[in-house]
């Protein structure tokens, strides 16, 4: 029999989607099977928990660009999607979401669950997706697809979820029903667009003035395929570059001119140096909470040029003095040419403030990372790390103090999407499940991926080492285990006079994540001393299959600097309380800015 999951199966196969990461249920076994018939052109991944699936298929759209899909069951099937989902739609990753649902004619009994599992799902996904369709037949099923992969891939991509009565998915379909997909859709973003001329020429002009130019690149240059472009022009005008953490990556940090990632769990240079720069370009970057330093930047003096493709996104949160609205590789290669014409050139001592300041920090980060004493600094993890990936590999922060670590001490000595971050809503639990999509991507390319997370991180989603090993992907997962959920345990002990309430982890010597990985299929590697690091490493990376490398460390240890500073204070005083958003954050408009580009004329 041929059905609706045939169809289906056939659209996302002629749509370039190589996985489906999901958990069948009983409404969508038609999708299964249709998939079943198609393999290995298309396969399905499955995953031990509904809330994994949307981060695997997150990683996979963010390492090839293609929309990554993920299927549930109806009811507690769609509940465990919005943690995935809110995260692709801050962070602006393309991806589809196929959910089941009652047959069309149980409206009614969907209240309350009165029918099994029922519930209003389209209104419950509106608020967090670019768009929600209920299919209402099966004519109109290939419309709907189509109209899911247009929207995920335009500017700004974003996730869309296609509900499927169970009905419409086990129906036949008419063999000559037309199936045509749109090709410009299997990749993000689908269109592209320049900035208008006029624009560009102004910039261009802008930044041939700076003194002090800096870029901030975000994840909208991996996002818009603009590391290369980017690269080419920063190689010409040598400003100050640095990174969200999504962005790393975005130029080499191995460049003389790069200072790393700038976050309060980033570089010390990036904060320090950017706070010098006459002119500010935002290039991909949201100028988000944290990558704007709680929205102290731009500082008063200093312009500022945006680059994003939303139009909604320029003036957020200050006036920019130009706006290039536009796709981020198009307008980053626009510029460029412009840059040319104009005569641009790198700015001598600016260069030579970059390269003081950088060496003054080179010698405190090479001690940190080298460092063998007891306990475990995560520093010294992460040179361990740094000194085995190779530009095939990629790097899956989890949320918290790991990404802090992989952002000061795991250089990008390449440009691209080598590191992967879940900033979009910083949830812990992400890097196994995102581990999952990432290591289907790199059955094909050869690398391996490494996974860093907080014991607190790693405990949400255990589970899923199952899946990997069910799997044979070659995933190192390295946990820091301190025994503590150490952000919340130390901003207790600062802002809360010493309180320590419901952050503690471990009991005894217990949990043993190694051993559970051991239990699971997985190699499971326990280090308590510098000397045994190397040794770990090498037998999870000679290993075929998955592993976890679980390290004991210092539970003093933080990337945050206003917390390495208020620790270090013998005081005894209790910190004040940080004020709130809404105290701390000032939209600046031109004319509060206007002398920054007066100082540049």
């Amino acid at each position: 029999m041929t059905h609706v999951g045939d169809l289906l199966a056939k659209m996302l196969m002629d749509y370039g989607v190589e996985y489906v990461f999901g958990m069948p249920g009983g409404q969508t076994t038609a999708l299964h099977d249709g998939i079943s018939r198609l393999a290995p052109k298309i396969q399905h991944i499955l995953v031990r928990d509904e809330r994994s699936a949307p981060y695997a298929a997150d990683a996979y759209a963010r390492l090839t660009g293609k929309p990554g899909v993920c299927d549930v069951t109806v009811g507690p099937g769609a509940t465990k999607l919005p943690d995935g989902l809110v995260e692709a739609y801050n962070a602006s990753i393309p991806m589809i979401a196929i959910v089941g649902e009652l047959p069309l004619d149980w409206v009614t009994l969907r209240h309350k669950g009165v029918a099994s599992q029922g519930f209003d799902q389209q209104a419950f996904f509106q608020s967090i997706t670019k768009a929600t369709f209920t299919v209402p037949s099966v004519e109109a099923l290939p419309d709907v697809v189509r109209s899911a992969f247009r929207i995920a891939t335009s500017p700004r991509p974003g996730p869309v979820v296609i509900i499927v009565p169970h009905d419409v998915m086990d129906a036949p379909y008419p063999v000559d029903l037309a199936t045509p997909i749109e090709s410009r859709c299997i990749y993000a973003p689908s269109v592209r667009y320049r900035p208008p001329q006029d624009d560009v020429a102004r910039a261009a002009a802008l930044i041939a003035r700076a003194r002090r130019p800096a870029i901030i690149a975000g994840g909208g240059v991996h996002g818009s395929d603009a590391s290369d472009a980017l690269t080419s022009l920063t190689d010409l005008l040598r400003p100050l570059v640095v990174t969200s953490l999504s962005g790393k990556g975005a130029v080499p940090e191995s460049r003389p001119y790069c200072a790393g990632v700038l976050n309060p769990l980033g570089s010390a240079g990036a904060i320090e140096l950017v706070k010098e720069a006459d002119l500010l370009i935002w290039c991909g970057s949201k100028a988000s909470q944290n990558t704007a330093m709680n929205w102290t930047l731009p500082l008063a003096g200093q312009a500022t040029i945006t680059i994003d493709a939303d139009p909604t996104e320029h003036g957020r949160t200050f006036e920019p003095t130009v706006t290039l609205c536009g796709d981020v590789r198009l307008t980053v290669e626009d510029l460029h040419a412009a840059l040319l014409d104009a005569g641009a050139a790198p700015q001598p001592e600016w260069l030579d403030i970059i390269s003081t300041r950088k060496s003054a920090l080179t010698a405190k980060l090479h001690a940190e990372l080298t460092t063998d004493t007891s306990p475990l600094k995560p520093q010294r993890v992460m040179h361990e790390i740094a000194e085995r990936l190779k530009p095939e590999d990629v790097v899956i922060s989890d949320a918290s103090w790991s990404a802090g670590w992989i952002a000061q001490y795991i250089p990008a000595q390449q440009n691209g999407r080598q590191f992967i971050y879940a900033r979009g809503q910083g949830g812990l639990g992400y890097s196994i499940p995102a581990a999952i999509g990432a290591g289907a991507v790199q059955r094909a390319r050869g690398g391996y991926v490494v996974t860093v997370a907080g014991d607190g991180g790693h405990s949400f989603s255990i589970g899923e080492l199952a899946t990997l090993a069910q799997n044979r992907l070659k995933v190192v997962n390295v946990v820091l285990n301190n025994g503590t959920l150490g952000w919340l345990q130390m901003w207790q002990e600062i802002y809360f006079d010493a309180l320590r309430q419901s952050v503690d982890l471990s009991f005894g010597n217990k949990p043993d994540f190694a051993a559970a990985a051991d239990a699971m299929g997985l190699l499971g590697l326990k280090v308590n001393a510098a000397s045994e690091l190397a040794g770990a490493f090498d037998a999870a990376l000679a290993y075929d299959g998955p592993s976890v490398i679980e390290v004991i460390v210092d539970s003093r240890a933080t990337p945050i600097h206003s917390f390495r500073r208020r620790l270090a204070d013998t005081s005894g005083k209790v910190a004040a309380r940080p004020g709130t958003v809404y105290e701390l954050r000032q939209w600046r408009t031109a004319v509060d800015l206007k002398q920054a580009e007066e100082s540049l004329a």
